[in-house]
């Protein structure tokens, strides 16, 4: 099982970024857990210094931008 964190505050962003993970990770038929991450040490924890960001099994593989369903499910693919 995956554990797909989006890293955010909960803004706008944050929300699209969530929803097109869960689209992705629905899409591919994965296993997964996905958590909100909203505390500013804990994003900073990961390294990330822009938001929203994609963290897939507390690896960063998204930040600063929002990508298209196609391309997360790409990275979750991998």
């Amino acid at each position: 099982m995956k554990t797909l964190q989006i890293l955010g505050t909960g803004c706008p962003k944050c929300r699209k970024l969530a929803e097109a993970t869960e689209e992705a990770a629905i899409g591919l038929g994965l296993e997964y857990r996905m958590e909100k991450v909203t505390d500013i040490k804990a994003i900073m924890g990961f390294g990330v210094m822009t938001t929203p960001a994609l963290a897939v099994d507390g690896v960063v593989k998204i930040s600063g931008k929002v990508p298209s369903a196609e391309e997360i499910r790409k990275i979750l693919s991998v």
